[in-house]
This record gives C-alpha cells, structure tokens and sequence, in this order.
C-alpha cells in the first residue's frame, strides 16, 4: 500500500514511485512523440484531410470519464470490502486468543500451542491470498509435524482451521470443556472461515473482462485520436494538451486496474504482510513474550 507523507499541497504532486504515473510514463511519452508526429503533418506537411473539430471528443470524453468512474467505484469498493474483512479478522483473533487464555482449561503449553496456531492461519491466508505456497515458512507458528500434514492440502488455510476444530472437540471428548465452551470456539473458527471465504469470493470473481477490456481499448483509441481533434485548435501545443489530457485518461484507468485485486503486490494493494506481522505482534504478547518481530516498514513509501 503506498505510504503518503502528510504534507500539504503541493507536496503529492511530485510523488512518482507508486503512483499511476510510474506505470504510464512511458505511454505518455509515446503519446507526445505521435502528437508531434501529427502536428508536424497538418502545420508543416499541409495536411488538411484530416480535419476533425473537438465535438466528437467532447462526446466521447464525457461518455469515457462516466465508464471509468463506473470501473473505478466498483475496483475501490472490493478493495475497501477486503479491507473490512481484513479488519474484522485482526479482530476476531485477539478475541479468540482471549478465549483460548482465559476459558481454556488446559495446559499453558497447550494454550500457546492454539494461539500461535492462529497466528500461522493467517500467514497462510496470505500466502493463499497471494497465490504462494511457501509452508516452510509456517514452520514456527505450527510446528513441523503440523507442517507436514499439510502438504497435500489444497487450501492450507482450511486445513488449519480443520485441525483447530478436531482439538478443540477432543477437549470435549476428554470432558475438559462444556458443550456451551465447544460452541463459542466453532463460532469463532465459522467467523475465520466466512472472512476467507468472502476473501476469496473478491480474489476469484473480477471485474467482468469484457468491461475492463471494453475500457482500455476506448481509453486506447482516444488517446491515438486526440491530436487530429485538437491540432487546429491548439497547433504546436498538441503534444502538451494531448499528454495532460491523456494523463487523466490513462491515470485512471491505471488507478483501476490496481485495485481491482487488492491482495496483490500491485503499490495500491492491500499490506497484507504488515497486518499479518501486527496480528503476530498482539497475539504473541498476550503469550507473554517479549521477543517479538519488528513492525514492517515502509520500503521506498510502499507497505507490503
């Protein structure tokens, strides 16, 4: 996610790394190359037969800024909706953390066992999230044994989930815990489960293709048409109204195509890996330790 200092304007306007304008410089530059192209041709080589007026442009700029707000409010509200959920798990692992320490009647031993069960869930969700599978690094939360077990497992973390669920009934075998106790426990494990499921219905369901791809190539042909609706209006200043305006253009399409997969490594996207470290950071402390990992940072103004 990129990380904006807090100073007032002008100070963003020279932010590059990250924004949309780092990933369409280069078409924009492209953009100024064949407007010159186009203006040299009607001032220089007279060519007249391509006479157009700003009409059609204004038309069709109106109709385009409609479609990409359209993309726009519905790319940002799945990145907002994953943010929620995202959210209401930083939540719902302190509280079951809290149950685990305080209602549990079993071991200190086994209690830590549990809670860094859950800390592993969620690196696993992240790694399942990000389409990485990396269980090596799931080694201290769950052990190696655990580790194991998971390695055929499609959707680790469900696995995980699963394996918290048979402990949690083999305490009530065991006549450690009440049926009252067992069903606020898979209450709280249903909850994990319905954030990942909403996760992963935002990861596996996009933004229609056809209405993504429809936006790009009218973005596309826009900006390639510009310079012959404006070169009698603006002359040698073609290449420099047809970069501002195609900056507009293309910067919010861009904007969109970032968001779109909020789980992503894209610099809009969600820190994941940051949010997995805080989560860590709280759980751990509950156990009573001090040794805890470092909070990530930002690493050139991006939070991953």
């Amino acid at each position: 996610m990129l990380k904006l200092k807090k100073t007032n304007f002008p100070g963003p306007v020279a932010q590059v790394r990250g924004s949309a304008l780092s990933v369409i410089l280069p078409w924009l530059f492209l953009l100024a190359l064949w407007s010159t192209g186009v203006a040299s041709l009607k001032i220089l080589g007279g060519f007249q037969w391509f006479d157009l007026t700003t009409l059609p442009f204004t038309l069709i700029g109106l109709a385009l800024s409609i479609f990409l707000g359209f993309r726009n409010n519905a790319c940002y509200d799945r990145w907002w909706e994953a943010r929620k959920h995202w959210g209401r798990l930083i939540n719902t692992t302190r509280s079951i953390t809290r149950q685990i320490l305080t209602l549990l009647p079993a071991s200190e031993e086994e209690k830590r066992t549990l809670v860094m069960a859950i800390v592993g869930y969620c690196y696993a969700l992240k790694q399942h999230l990000r389409n990485e599978r990396e269980l090596e690094r799931l080694v201290p939360y769950l052990g190696e044994d655990w580790v194991a077990k998971l390695e055929p497992e499609m959707n680790v973390p469900v696995a995980i989930l699963q394996e918290l669920g048979d402990r949690m009934t083999a305490y009530f075998h065991q006549g450690n815990m009440d049926s009252m106790l067992v069903s606020r426990f898979d209450e709280m494990l249903t909850t994990l489960t319905d954030i990942q499921g909403a996760c992963e219905r935002i990861k596996n369901t996009p933004v229609p293709g056809s209405y993504t791809v429809l936006t790009h190539r009218i973005v596309a042909l826009y900006c390639f048409a510009l310079p012959f609706g404006i070169v009698n209006t603006v002359g040698w200043m073609t290449p420099i109204v047809a970069v501002i305006i195609g900056y507009a253009f293309l910067g919010l399409d861009e904007v969109g195509t970032q968001i779109e997969d909020p789980f992503e490594y894209d610099p809009n996207d969600l820190p994941l890996m940051a949010i997995c470290t805080m989560i860590e950071q709280n759980l751990r402390q509950r156990l009573g330790d001090t040794e805890l990992p470092e909070s990530v940072s930002a690493k050139h103004g991006i939070l991953l």
